[in-house]
């Protein structure tokens, strides 16, 4: 089935089918990525709530009320607000309090890539909810136009063990089945450890984990690595490992919606200088 061809039904991530938005339509967005989408869209006069994390597009995002966290909300605002639409996240955003949302909110849409091409999934599912077909579609026409940019010449890298660190002390990385790891994934990069117990766990820097890794990447999110921290590291690795060390925009491989097509740009660039 072609990419075009739009879904038969809206169906989030927890199987909830949802119709077109008619009449008033009022979104609180507990996403950051997803906010920025909306913005895409050109949704802007529906956003009426966001996180204070939702911080692109920068200065239009302004005028938009927050509303709390990720984790934590205030409930009593997001009533005042009045929204007709929540849309949430399944890793980012608690279960209960969702629920616990849900006992005023009409539509919850829920949402959970898991891949890069479920991007093309939200586009429509965003899209198809308060009527943006088009623009959508203009989105899935970039991401595709991307993800085939990426994948040929990833063809002539040779695949490179990474390690992706999110925090420290104690040390996080990512596992395999997550979506950062999957961005990775596509310029050739895969991350270590090959399992894991938890999609993000915690890891000792033992010659164990950094057998035959070419590069420690430092994300700016969710921890804000900087360039000091890429001594820390170097005093922290075991005698005679000396991967590379570099700093790595985290929303560009984390943030999914429109983001991730200029993503998928930040990538192939970052893995040929890297390579050189």
């Amino acid at each position: 089935m072609s990419d075009r061809v739009a879904d038969t039904h809206l169906t989030d991530a927890a199987g909830t089918v949802h119709e077109p938005a008619t009449g008033v339509v009022r979104i609180v967005s507990l996403v950051p990525s997803i906010t920025e989408l909306l913005f895409s869209l050109g949704l802007e006069d529906k956003i009426v709530g966001r996180t204070g994390f939702c911080i692109h597009p920068k200065g239009a995002v302004r005028r938009v009320p927050k509303v709390g966290g990720t984790k934590t909300v205030d409930l009593a605002k997001i009533r005042k607000l009045g929204p007709t639409h929540l849309i949430v996240n399944v890793d980012e955003n608690p279960r209960a309090m969702v629920e616990e949302l849900s006992a005023f909110v009409p539509r919850i849409v829920v949402t959970h890539p898991i891949e890069p091409e479920d991007n093309l999934k939200l586009y429509r599912l965003v899209g198809g909810i308060f009527g943006r077909e088009a623009r959508s579609e203009e989105l899935c026409d970039a991401f595709n136009a991307e993800l085939e940019t990426t994948r040929s010449l990833a063809r002539s890298w040779v695949r490179e063990r990474v390690l992706y660190l999110i925090w420290k002390s104690p040390w996080m990385t990512v596992s395999r089945d997550t979506y950062i790891s999957r961005m990775l994934a596509l310029v050739g990069w895969d991350t270590v450890p090959a399992s894991a117990h938890s999609r993000y766990p915690s890891v000792d820097l033992t010659p164990h984990l950094l057998e035959g890794v070419r590069h420690v990447l430092l994300s700016s999110e969710p921890y804000s690595f900087r360039d000091r921290h890429i001594a820390e590291i170097r005093q922290d690795l075991p005698p005679g490992v000396t991967p590379e060390i570099s700093l790595i925009d985290g929303g560009m491989t984390s943030w999914y919606g429109n983001r991730a097509i200029e993503g998928l740009r930040y990538l192939r660039e970052m893995r040929a200088t890297l390579s050189e």
